[in-house]
């Protein structure tokens, strides 16, 4: 039976309190006034590293007249949902290294300054972050970040001495500020729900054991405000630079003070009919990669399905990523390095395989989305997901003409099932210009942008 609970319940934790995000039991059932009378528009972007070989990934024909390549064919059976987009890339990737500045650039078109770690610039901030500081209130999570690998530190000096970070994050809120991705399912599951099974709760520890949990719990001060007194303390100890970051970092705890604010007033939501479970996840990394990557598929369903956020990034792997992918037939070797194949045929082949494995994925999540009936069009429909690589050579680096795919209707706004050929060498930010647009953000220009995309409706 449904019950209502106040709008005014907070999390209680060490002597803290933290306000909860709208939730659906804080209002009348579904049926009642303040939901949204349509579905919203989704947007999410997939990363995939190490690029493609380009001979099987571009198709021969044109439009909708065209013959899926071997890296494509596992989109058969979504083909009509998807666009290949042709001819986008990112000028200011021009001449630098391999790897390392494309992939911060690859959803903000900035320059990405080199650095050992101390003075990171991307040269902007990433689409989806744009994005989520203009409609990001309007849902309890403002984006959902999701990977599979940990974040990398420490600088590539073969690479031309770029720390490593930037191979790690594709959001960036901000040039200097990546946005954690989570890469365990359960956590990433339970920032949907905040089931509040995880960590120690304030019954299981002894007071006496803790004065700061001592402290906490006398004078009841909030998480946020030992957090900026903490803060304001620390730089008067430090010297200009650091003054600086923990300027950011003040910002930083603003917006999240401005997020619970708006969390507490009731916000207008979309409700699915029907189910979509997921079952939560256990704990730690699933045994296969396979399971890990379709987990976090499914929760990146399930965050769209719940109207939980309106906007996520998925980065199947880092930049250079050594992973193994053994388990499929025939391969043996770190995918990096087998992206470097010299055209030998038989570690091209390699190659190809973890590329086209990737490509299968996406093919599942659309597929996925799709079944999904929400207000009599499909999840998909009420999407759009950018699929795609900051390379489309592994072998020789190549940044011209991305290896990219669009999925989706954009709420009938992106016309699917062909190929979309721009001009050479068309600014992917003209895409991005695009989205934006179509997510009611009233903009002239993103990134190095030119104008919008042509040709997309």
């Amino acid at each position: 039976m449904f019950r209502p609970i106040s709008r005014r319940t907070a999390l209680q934790g060490l002597g803290a309190s933290l306000a909860l995000p709208w939730l659906e039991a804080m209002s009348a059932p579904a049926t009642a006034s303040g939901n949204l009378s349509e579905p919203p528009l989704r947007m999410a972007f997939l990363f995939f590293p190490n690029g493609a070989v380009p001979k099987h990934w571009t198709p021969e024909g044109d439009a909708e007249d065209y013959e899926l390549t071997p890296m494509l064919k596992p989109l058969a059976n979504v083909k009509d949902d998807v666009t290949l987009l042709e001819n986008l890339y990112n000028e200011q990737t021009e001449g630098r290294n391999g790897h390392w500045p494309k992939v911060p650039a690859w959803l903000s078109g900035g320059f990405v300054v080199r650095t050992s770690g101390r003075d990171i610039d991307t040269g902007g901030t990433s689409i989806d972050q744009f994005v989520a500081r203009q409609i990001g209130d309007r849902t309890p999570l403002p984006s959902l970040e999701l990977g599979v690998d940990q974040s990398r530190s420490g600088v590539d000096n073969v690479g031309g001495g770029f720390t490593r970070l930037y191979g790690s994050h594709i959001a960036w809120r901000d040039p200097h500020t990546p946005v954690p991705k989570e890469i365990v399912p359960q956590l990433a599951f339970d920032r949907l729900f905040r089931t509040g099974t995880s960590g120690p709760q304030l019954a299981d520890l002894d007071p006496a054991h803790s004065p700061r949990i001592k402290s906490l719990q006398r004078d009841n001060s909030s998480v946020l405000d030992l957090v900026l007194e903490d803060a304001r303390s620390l730089q008067k100890k430090v010297g200009t630079s650091d003054k600086g970051k923990i300027d950011e970092y003040l910002e930083s705890v603003r917006s999240v003070e401005k997020r619970i604010e708006n969390a507490m007033r009731p916000q207008m939501r979309w409700i699915n009919e029907g189910k979509f479970e997921v079952p939560r996840p256990g704990p730690g990394i699933p045994e296969t990669h396979e399971e890990h990557v379709r987990l976090m598929l499914d929760i990146m369903v399930l965050a769209f399905w719940t109207d939980t956020t309106r906007i996520s990034t998925f980065m199947l792997g880092n930049a250079q990523t050594g992973r193994n992918f053994n388990f499929l037939d025939g391969i043996n070797g770190s995918y990096h390095g087998l992206s470097h194949h010299r055209d030998d045929i038989k570690v091209r082949d390699q190659y190809e395989r973890i590329g086209t494995w990737h490509v299968e994925q996406f093919a599942y999540l659309v597929d996925k989305m799709r079944s999904l009936d929400e207000g009599g069009k499909s999840l998909l429909e009420n999407s759009m997901l950018m699929f795609g690589s900051s390379l489309k050579d592994g072998n020789r680096h190549d940044h011209h003409d991305l290896p990219l795919i669009l999925a989706g209707g954009g709420k009938g706004t992106i016309k699917q099932g062909r190929r979309l050929r721009a001009p050479k060498d068309t600014p992917l930010c003209n895409l991005y210009l695009s989205m934006l647009h179509r997510m009611g953000i009233e903009a002239d220009k993103f990134g190095d942008s030119t104008g919008t995309l042509e040709g997309l409706s």
